[in-house]
């Protein structure tokens, strides 16, 4: 198998896992959305904790983490990045479990567009006009969903821009996908275990420390959240950018295929519309990133010059 073959796959693998985590997480919403986000961050710890020292990476860590705080503008940039990732994490998980699942494929749907308007705005990178018009045509659905519904789409809107800006962050940062886990994760992970003893100590916890199953699902919380980026980090590395953002979309469809079939959530004529726009607007941006990757083919006749 070719590595572009195998980086499909992880890539693939990552996005298909992610689409499908609403079902995971509906397995224990009778379990508070801030003692599971909690519980997500300690797990997680643990599970990157585990996975370098089995790896035998604690030096390339040692070295990620030397060049970080060696720099107190990285330093907080992470911080920030891990509090935002967590904001995230925890709007996901409301949505999720409150049967907003379509909102939350929304959110995914639109956050390359977000990552656009951060990218002009903060970095003042400049685009075509055809990725304007994309821009102006998914916001068209955006408004529409919210005249519609009667209401803004703050979940979705919330996803997208937390993910947006923490991928902003990141890319200031420039550390590997799995060290940032595992940092970001050391970072909340004492007032994330702080938070968890507070709720078990004065009785307010919704979960209960037996074994049962919401306990096993909670812990495995680390794994879900683990396992589908060390895929994503294997697989990135291996093909073009514009391929891994095609594979993006099958995230949020997957969200909502099973938003709509499994967990029969209403798909309205405001829905249909709304979407209509979205993903006419993801096709235009799609076509032009595939447009833009592509190598420019050498007229017939030129020559070619040593070190082209």
């Amino acid at each position: 198998m070719s590595e572009k073959s195998k980086g499909i796959l992880f890539v693939a693998g990552a996005y298909i896992i992610w689409g499908i985590l609403p079902i995971y997480w509906r397995q224990i919403e009778t379990v508070s959305p801030f003692e599971i986000i909690a519980h997500r961050i300690f797990w997680s710890f643990v599970f990157m904790v585990l996975y370098i020292m089995f790896t035998g990476r604690w030096q390339y860590l040692k070295t990620n983490l030397t060049f970080i705080f060696s720099n107190r503008k990285k330093a907080l940039s992470l911080i920030a990045a891990s509090i935002i990732i967590s904001v995230n994490w925890l709007t996901y998980i409301l949505a999720v479990n409150e049967g907003h699942i379509l909102e939350a494929g929304l959110g995914y749907y639109i956050n390359p567009f977000v990552s656009i308007l951060l990218a002009f705005f903060i970095l003042k990178e400049r685009f075509s006009k055809g990725e304007w018009l994309a821009i102006f045509i998914v916001s068209l659905g955006v408004i529409y969903m919210a005249l519609g519904v009667g209401h803004i789409p703050w979940l979705a809107l919330t996803l997208a821009v937390t993910f947006g800006v923490y991928g902003l962050i990141k890319k200031t940062i420039n550390i590997d996908a799995t060290y940032a886990l595992a940092v970001e994760t050391a970072v909340l992970a004492p007032p994330a275990l702080l938070y968890i003893l507070y709720l078990n100590v004065s009785g307010v916890n919704t979960l209960d420390f037996g074994l049962n199953r919401d306990t096993v699902f909670t812990m495995g919380t680390g794994v879900v959240t683990a396992i589908p980026l060390l895929l994503f980090a294997l697989g990135a590395i291996r093909i073009p950018l514009s391929l891994t953002g095609l594979l993006q979309y099958i995230g949020p469809t997957l969200m909502l295929i099973i938003g709509i079939f499994l967990y029969g959530e209403a798909f309205t004529d405001t829905h249909k519309i709304a979407y209509s726009f979205i993903w006419s607007g993801l096709i235009i941006y799609t076509l032009l990133r595939f447009k833009s990757s592509r190598p420019r083919r050498r007229p017939k006749g030129s020559i070619k010059l040593t070190g082209d």
